[in-house]
């Protein structure tokens, strides 16, 4: 069975944007973005909400070009070739290829969806995350934390979860950006 992994950058004081919906101060550098390629290559399916798969479309519509640095190409060879589904109400069509649209998010199509995959997916976005929270659906949590605190914003966690993890893994890179791999404790939501 495959797992559902939330993925996410995000400052010191818990926040993926600033109060002005910034991000910039979390980009990856090179080593950082190879890392996340590494970890993007595992997984076949990247589960969206509309705001953040408006966001990644770039990726296939305007793709880096040919002298663009090598993980960002890589990046983008890795997001065109993986299945995408995006979860929106308002969104009229998808733009990018191997994209369905989904009107609601069902947490039992998602089960379904682990159970015959045969690579994991990825959950991308606060609020899409937030759904699979409350569902029990995330199986790991990897977290990339950026040296910086903006001290408000679009905030990384649900309010109203509790989840009990265990350390699989982390990283330091040379930026100052440490990262943490952790499952869910079993019985741990």
């Amino acid at each position: 069975m495959a797992g559902l992994i939330y993925t996410a950058l995000l400052s010191l004081d818990g926040y993926i944007a600033d109060e002005e919906g910034r991000f910039d101060w979390a980009v990856p550098d090179a080593e950082v973005h190879a890392f996340i390629n590494e970890l993007t290559r595992a997984c076949g399916t990247h589960l969206y909400g509309r705001r953040t798969y408006e966001l990644m479309t770039g990726w296939e519509t305007e793709p880096p070009a040919p002298d663009a640095p090598a993980e960002m190409r890589d990046f983008a060879e890795l997001w065109q070739a993986a299945d995408k589904v995006v979860y929106s109400r308002t969104l009229e069509r998808v733009s990018t290829s191997r994209t369905r649209l989904e009107r609601e998010f069902d947490p039992e199509a998602v089960r379904a969806m682990k159970r015959t995959a045969e690579r994991d997916l990825l959950v991308g976005g606060p609020e899409l995350a937030a759904h699979a929270v409350r569902a029990g659906l995330v199986d790991e949590w990897q977290l990339f934390l950026v040296p910086v605190v903006i001290g408000g914003g679009k905030r990384h966690f649900p309010d109203g979860v509790r989840a009990r993890l265990e350390l699989l893994a982390e990283r330091r890179f040379g930026n100052g950006m440490v990262f943490l791999r952790y499952r869910t404790a079993p019985g741990g939501e």
